[in-house]
């Protein structure tokens, strides 16, 4: 058994591990030990016993998760770029992480196929992905991206009924996408709403139209 196995049996003998099961099961007698005696009640016991079953069986799993975890931590250590480095040199040291989880595939065993994914995939978007540290203001993650097109999403789910992306998104996403996202923000005036450069204006029609005719032919 492991230092940390160990530490979970003294963790479920203590005190308010205790105090929390009659807590949950008012209706059992889980008679206490006599004052002076280092022996669990019996429900304490059977479920002692039954942990100690269970981490037996599982006792394979550990250390996978253990060196999984180990990487987990070194990554978020990485970006969170607490010095303040640039972002050249917060890739290298990310990608040496990396190579180093290829390397070590064979240790994480049922995890070996989840951590080789994520290095591929991490190895197709590296290229964009620690900009961050050198632009002022950019998110480190698309959340609010995602969010915005989920807005936009529910808009049309609910003006159209249809749960897929219907052809006018694909065509007109970029005017759409926009609408449906500002509009649940504020309330436009007719004055705000009225184009003030009619050229750009124009063009941004003349590319929709191109891509509905493209769209026609395909």
């Amino acid at each position: 058994m492991t230092s940390k196995q160990s530490v979970l049996f003294i963790n479920f003998a203590e005190e308010p591990f205790i105090s929390q099961i009659y807590t949950h099961y008012p209706d059992q007698q889980l008679h206490r030990a006599s004052a002076g005696k280092k022996r669990l009640p019996p429900a304490l016991k059977q479920l002692h016993q039954m942990l100690g079953k269970g981490l037996q069986a599982t006792a394979g799993l550990w250390p996978p998760l253990e060196h999984g975890y180990g990487f987990l931590d070194q990554a978020k250590a990485i970006l969170a770029n607490e010095s303040q480095e640039f972002a050249q040199l917060i890739r290298e040291r990310y990608l040496t992480l990396l190579a180093q989880m290829r390397e070590n595939l064979a240790s994480l065993g049922p995890l070996a196929e989840a951590f080789e994914h994520f290095c591929h995939i991490t190895d197709n978007f590296s290229a964009g992905l620690f900009r961050c540290y050198d632009i002022v203001g950019l998110p480190r993650t698309n959340n609010d991206l995602e969010h915005c097109f989920g807005v936009a999403r529910v808009h049309e789910r609910r003006a159209t009924g249809r749960r897929g992306a219907i052809p006018g998104v694909v065509v007109q996403g970029s005017v759409r996408v926009m609408a449906a996202v500002t509009s649940k923000e504020q309330i436009f005036s007719v004055d705000e709403l009225r184009p003030r450069d009619y050229q750009r204006w124009r063009e941004l029609r003349r590319q929709l139209c191109q891509r509905e005719e493209a769209r026609r032919q395909q």
